[in-house]
C-alpha cells in the first residue's frame, strides 16, 4: 500500500464525513465565528500592542528584557 494511496483514505474519509454532516455544519461555523472573534476583532480593541507602542525601531529584544528585569525586581523586594 503506497503513500498515495493511504492519503487519499484519509483524504476520502474526511471529505463524506464533512459531506454528511447535518447538525455538525452549523456547529463548525458557530466555532469558526467565535475563533474569529476571539482571535480578530477582540485583539484589535482590547489587546494593543506595546511592544510596538514603548519599544523603539529594532531595540523590542532589550525593551523586553529591561521589562522583565524590572518586574523581577519589584517583585523579589
Amino acid at each position: 500500500m503506497g503513500k498515495d494511496k493511504i492519503v487519499y483514505r484519509i483524504w476520502d474519509l474526511y471529505y463524506s464525513g464533512f459531506k454528511n454532516m447535518t447538525v455538525g455544519k452549523t456547529l463548525w461555523l458557530v466555532i469558526l465565528i467565535k475563533l474569529f472573534i476571539i482571535f480578530f476583532i477582540l485583539k484589535l480593541f482590547f489587546f494593543p500592542n506595546i511592544i510596538k507602542q514603548n519599544a523603539p525601531k529594532g531595540q523590542e529584544a532589550s525593551y523586553v528584557e529591561q521589562q522583565l528585569e524590572h518586574n523581577a525586581a519589584a517583585t523579589s523586594e
